[in-house]
């Protein structure tokens, strides 16, 4: 019997290997909004922090002191409330936002594609366009290969350091943050967080890239149960498009039984990810526009109408609809009850924020003397008021108990805080013996602004009488 010849081990890999994507130079409607949110953001990113406002920061999270300064609001850790609510805002609106128009954050606002785009652009202006850095990459290394290759990392690296030291400028004061790094004296955990961060932009933006939205960002693996058939979403009209093939101009491609598609695979060229979006939504694709721009570029060459590519629903493919009775679809209910409940919370948030106390107040009994006997057969207490000023101008503060007959501080009944300052202060409540019940009495201490009225704290305590 004859022995079978061996088979050959084959090694499979588990993992896609990447191929770089040289996305093509893209002009219109939908990347000039794209470029203007690459302004807008930066510049807030960049310039709030330089921003000064009342002798600090404009904006300035003070984790040592444990104090957020946003323009002319001050929070405290208390303030928790309004950071869970500020989640909450965030989390409707993705969710409103998707529904309506698909991945619109990715696309536009993410910080992802966001500084992708700045790299990307740093890229071109250095090394060329697509074809040139494609050339580029496949020349043998010489010394304009070195010396492009060097540009564009020593701006990458730069643009990188920048990020990360204006991301710390919000937590350390920029300016001491400025004077830090001139004169080599930063700090340990301020030394981590910039070359962090630094790494993070630098890694993401100039390397990993579309890697980031395909395979790390959780979104791209949620948004589907947010889709349905009336979400907008960038779409390839297959009806109109297909079949594809190149033509001549002066051909008529109908009578040739062609669709309007031509296959120069702009498309493709220009999507930052590197899909088609000719085989149909998918979950790489993150709503950029880039693909509508340059599929309209070909058609306004070629004399077809523009919006084979374009923002649509299913419905509207399969029903051939216009944009007035698509829009007429997208309001639908699930959009109603996302805009109310949203309207909603943001109306409460603002309204928090508007009624929001510059006066808070903490009353702990003093454990060291619980009660005491004292003269003129009166019993006291000591508590510790922790008196927090969350405004930014000094305040003086009046302080008065009551709940119980007789009952009065002995001292000092006045107390003043700094900007932004939280107070301790000793006081000795007294209440003559036959006023009080054995056990324990409810009082309440009154805190009130001697320069608004409107500004008091009523807070309730337990007095003891043994």
């Amino acid at each position: 019997m004859s022995t079978p010849p061996a088979t050959p081990d084959v090694a499979a890999s588990l993992y896609e290997v990447r191929q770089k994507i040289y996305p093509r130079a893209v002009h219109g409607w939908f990347a000039t909004w794209r470029w203007l949110f690459v302004i807008g953001t930066q510049a807030v990113f960049y310039g709030l922090c330089w921003l000064p406002w009342n002798g600090r920061q404009a904006v300035l999270f003070d984790l040592a002191a444990r104090k957020f300064y946003i323009f002319g609001l001050v929070f405290w850790p208390q303030d928790v409330f309004f950071l869970t609510v500020l989640l909450i805002i965030s989390a409707y609106s993705l969710f409103l936002f998707t529904a309506i128009g698909g991945r619109l954050w990715c696309g536009y606002a993410c910080p992802q594609t966001v500084y992708t785009e700045m790299f990307i652009w740093v890229e071109r202006l250095i090394e060329g366009d697509r074809s040139a850095q494609i050339r580029l990459d496949k020349a043998p290394l010489g010394a304009n290969k070195i010396a492009r290759k060097l540009a564009k990392h020593a701006v990458w690296l730069g643009g990188s350091f920048w990020t990360g030291f204006t991301f710390v400028g919000y937590f350390t004061p920029i300016k001491t943050l400025s004077f830090e790094v001139v004169t080599m004296s930063l700090g340990g955990w301020e030394v981590f967080w910039i070359l962090f961060y630094s790494f993070a932009t630098y890694g993401n933006a100039g390397w990993m890239r579309e890697q980031v939205c395909k395979y790390m960002c959780p979104y791209a693996r949620f948004q589907g149960v947010m889709f349905d058939p009336d979400t907008l979403t960038v779409t390839y009209d297959v009806d109109r498009g297909e079949p594809r093939g190149s033509r001549s101009r002066k051909d008529d491609h109908r009578a040739d039984g062609k669709g309007d598609c031509v296959d120069c695979g702009i498309c493709v060229q220009v999507c930052p990810t590197g899909i088609d979006i000719r085989k149909g939504l998918q979950y790489e694709c993150i709503g950029c526009s880039a693909c509508i721009d340059g599929c309209n570029q070909v058609m306004d060459k070629v004399g077809y109408p523009r919006g084979l590519i374009r923002y649509s629903t299913q419905h509207a493919l399969k029903e051939h609809w216009g944009w007035r009775q698509m829009l007429t679809h997208i309001v639908r209910p699930r959009i109603i009850i996302y805009t109310v409940i949203l309207g909603v919370i943001v109306l409460a948030f603002v309204w928090g924020l508007g009624h929001k106390s510059t006066l808070r107040v903490d009353v702990i009994r003093d454990r060291g003397t619980l009660a005491r006997e004292v003269e003129d057969e009166q019993i006291e207490n000591v508590f510790r008021l922790q008196v927090m000023n969350v405004s930014e101008q000094p305040q003086r503060y009046t302080m008065s108990v009551s709940g119980i007959e007789s009952i009065a501080i002995n001292g000092p009944t006045e107390i003043e805080v700094p900007a932004a300052t939280t107070k301790s202060v000793s006081v000795a409540v007294r209440v003559p013996e036959h006023s009080a019940k054995k056990g324990t009495n409810t009082i309440y201490f009154d805190v009130r602004s001697l320069s608004d009225d409107k500004v008091s704290v009523h807070e309730k305590a337990r007095f003891l009488r043994p």
